[in-house]
């Protein structure tokens, strides 16, 4: 029973995230990358709607007893360190964790080679050649499950759900509002003829891109206890496929999101095998992905771990490894993209 649990509930809610992923073209590999190189906060927005989404809902259902929050202990340099080489190693890969996987099942080979790169790298510092380093990152740990507002309490849920009404006037003050001032006389707020086109083959809005990641990210929780995560899953296949081990939910997560954003390529006719042109170009992303896995073990999780279920939580350990997962992503595309133009 507990293994058809975990097969039908982490493929449907798999395949729900994976085909939004695709539709809202949502990686925050872009959304942190874009924002220097492009000067584009469109999926930055995403992510942040995402966390507010996330904060109402953990809040909500953790307050009525649905849910046990579970905010990490801070393991500041592990937090550093995880933190920054996985921001590096996800420009290197051109995408992060879900990114990687969603692009898996649009036939982008070179996320495969990545997602490969994600697992060995990961497996290498659980279990491998890597593991007395990330040991050595994780030696200093400070309090045991430290919020913002310190070690975790009933109060927090009360906090989250305070952060994330606040949050969610101010986006709509800053954002919401003036789009809403720029429509064009008599367009309606939200357009209901033609739905099936505009849910199945039209790219989402960043806005609703973040409300139904933030939806799914919450149900996740509820379903099993826990919030999603990426690379766990990549190791949980590996596992099966090299020990025979049972897969477990994490690892039906990731099928799922292979086949949700397979079926929404299919649908849009997007989906197209793609292999990069230079050899140079897999090598390095090959690279990225080792960066990942190494910085996602070392950090107790990777951008999805941390950023969407440890931060909602207040955990500040998520919350500086999530800030530097975005200062890494700065770096590597600095260095890879804008040194020359200086």
């Amino acid at each position: 029973m507990e293994f058809m649990y975990a097969l039908i509930g982490g493929l449907i809610v798999g395949a729900l995230f994976g085909f939004v992923l695709q539709r809202g073209r949502f990686c925050m590999n872009s959304a942190f990358r874009d924002i220097i190189l492009l000067k584009e906060f469109k999926l930055a927005k995403a992510v942040v709607i995402a966390l507010i989404t996330l904060m109402i809902g953990f809040a909500i259902f953790a307050m009525a007893g649905v849910i046990a929050l579970d905010p990490k202990p801070l393991k500041i340099w592990g937090a550093v360190v995880g933190g920054l080489v996985f921001g590096i190693g996800m420009v290197l890969a051109a995408g992060c964790a879900s990114g990687t996987t969603y692009r898996v099942g649009e036939g982008m080979m070179g996320s495969v080679v990545a997602g490969f790169g994600l697992t060995l790298g990961a497996l290498m510092t659980k279990f491998g050649v890597l593991n007395d380093a990330m040991k050595f990152l994780q030696t200093t740990v400070i309090g045991t499950k430290l919020t913002l507002f310190g070690e975790f309490g009933e109060l927090t849920p009360i906090f989250m759900l305070i952060l994330g009404i606040v949050g969610a006037a101010l986006t709509f003050y800053f954002w919401g509002l003036p789009a809403l001032k720029n429509r064009k006389e008599g367009e309606p707020l939200i357009k209901f003829d033609n739905a099936v086109e505009s849910i199945f083959k039209k790219a989402y809005p960043w806005w609703v891109t973040g409300i139904v990641i933030g939806i799914i990210g919450t149900a996740a929780y509820v379903v099993a206890n826990g919030v999603l995560g990426i690379t766990g899953g990549w190791m949980d296949l590996s596992l099966w496929l090299t020990t025979a081990d049972p897969v477990a939910w994490a690892g039906f997560i990731i099928v799922g999101i292979i086949l949700g954003a397979f079926l929404g390529a299919i649908i849009s006719g997007e989906f197209k095998i793609r292999v990069p042109k230079d050899g140079l170009t897999l090598l390095k992303q090959l690279i990225g992905g080792i960066l990942m896995g190494f910085g996602a073990v070392t950090a107790m999780g990777c951008n999805i771990t941390n950023i969407l279920g440890g931060v909602p939580q207040l955990s500040l350990h998520s919350i500086i490894t999530g800030a530097c997962i975005m200062f890494g992503s700065w770096i590597m595309a600095y260095l890879l993209f804008m040194r020359d133009s200086d």
